[in-house]
């Protein structure tokens, strides 16, 4: 028996096709570095536990608040002691 020969199609639309002759290689580095952008990537049970980023950073910041108000009071407590 003979193989089939099979054609190959190109699935890929026409709307998705990209020139990569005209592609800059880290074309928003530099910006992104300027604005000091941080990414961070959140466990999955983490991130179903904030639904928006700004969840997030109230949460953290409210975190930071009791972290230092209690340094405050350890620390004047054990000046007070000496």
């Amino acid at each position: 028996m003979k193989a089939l020969k099979q054609k190959v199609k190109d699935e890929l639309r026409p709307e998705y096709d990209f020139d990569y002759s005209k592609a800059v290689r880290g074309k928003y580095c530099k910006r992104l570095s300027d604005e000091g952008a941080n990414i961070v990537v959140l466990e999955s049970d983490i991130a179903k536990a904030f639904g928006t980023s700004a969840a997030v950073n109230e949460a953290l910041r409210t975190l930071l608040n009791f972290t230092q108000s209690t340094q405050r009071l350890v620390s004047s407590r054990s000046s007070g002691r000496r």
